[in-house]
């Protein structure tokens, strides 16, 4: 059996060490002739439970991929990932089954992450099945609960997914993630692809759902603006790296690396008559197979120095728990 420490509200969750993971870009006969995809490269952070953390940038900056490696979806290159107390990259079948439990997740797309051939019941029923929870009929009605805790009715457990909304298949998806009492969610891209006032409505479910069940989140999103109001702290991640971590508002009200600013410039004002400097970046993120010596941002950076473009900066606390990987932060 598993043995997890205890840990209360306000205590480290979960722990990264020196996480990587890399994916074979070539089929080389010879390791040194192999490139890799460094989708995750060296991340480093702690969470604490209760909290929700927001973890935004571009598409391919590997931020999805990090939620799958600490779900042991995806199998880490390197480092390691601490879980109550317990190294999970090295458990064993059995616990990893059971450390499945703990964490879940919520997928991007409600769509194709529902069965169509499955009623909303035995979606929902199913991971209970899987770890032999309760009987037939406890499990009927832990479902009934499940879709009256995330906004729906006990009846529309005989339905269909294609029978439902957008919204209503993401509390469906929602529901299904909570039917093993997890302690940790990874909320992957979770509405981004619904409707703003459905995001609206999913978000405040989804805090109301952290408050009476004490849940942690890990909350990713592509841009600053979703993840405002729900996250405690804010990580920005750029081609494979953390370049930005702060408490709060402090990516908001004092972002300090290039990349985070512009980020931030990006987010729509909804004053007509506020003019926002826009920060716009150029050329594309370049390729993770290759990233560029140095700091990886260097080459969209418009206060690029030399000692960007040779020597990789550390990412480090500059107080008050605001962490930043950049040169020209002193």
């Amino acid at each position: 059996m598993l043995n997890l420490d205890t840990v209360k509200a306000g205590e480290e969750l979960l722990r990264l060490e020196n996480l990587k993971k890399y994916y074979p870009a070539n089929k080389a006969l010879l390791v040194k002739d192999r490139k890799y995809v460094k989708a995750v490269d060296d991340i480093s952070l702690s969470l604490r439970c209760g909290e929700t953390m927001g973890l935004v940038g571009e598409s391919g900056c590997g931020k999805s991929t990090l939620g799958q490696t600490i779900l042991c979806l995806e199998k880490a290159t390197a480092g390691k990932i601490i879980y109550r107390g317990v190294e999970v990259t090295s458990l064993k079948k059995d616990d990893m089954r059971e450390l499945r439990r703990e964490i879940q997740i919520i997928f991007q797309d409600p769509y194709s992450s529902l069965n169509p051939k499955m009623t909303v019941g035995s979606i929902i029923a199913e991971p209970m099945l899987v770890h032999h929870m309760g009987s037939a009929a406890q499990r009927y009605r832990r479902v009934g609960e499940l879709l009256e805790l995330v906004g729906l009715r006990p009846e529309h457990a005989k339905r269909y997914p294609h029978e439902f909304s957008g919204g209503q298949r993401q509390r469906i998806g929602i529901a299904r993630a909570l039917a093993v009492d997890p302690k940790l969610i990874i909320c992957d891209e979770a509405v981004s692809a619904l409707d703003v006032s459905i995001q609206a409505q999913v978000l405040n479910l989804l805090r109301k759902l952290q408050k009476e069940l004490g849940l942690t989140y890990i909350f990713i999103a592509h841009g600053l603006a979703v993840v405002k109001h729900i996250s405690n702290r804010v990580g920005v991640m750029y081609l494979g790296k953390m370049v930005e971590l702060a408490e709060g508002d402090g990516v908001y009200k004092n972002a300090l690396h290039p990349y985070t600013r512009a980020l931030i410039s990006a987010i729509p004002e909804p004053d007509p008559e506020k003019v926002r400097q826009r920060e716009i970046l150029v050329g594309d993120v370049p390729s993770p197979v290759d990233p560029p010596s140095g700091c990886r941002f260097h080459t969209r950076c418009p206060h690029a120095a030399e000692q960007c473009r040779q020597s990789e900066p550390v990412f480090r606390d500059v107080g008050g728990g605001h962490f930043v990987a950049c040169h020209l932060v002193k």
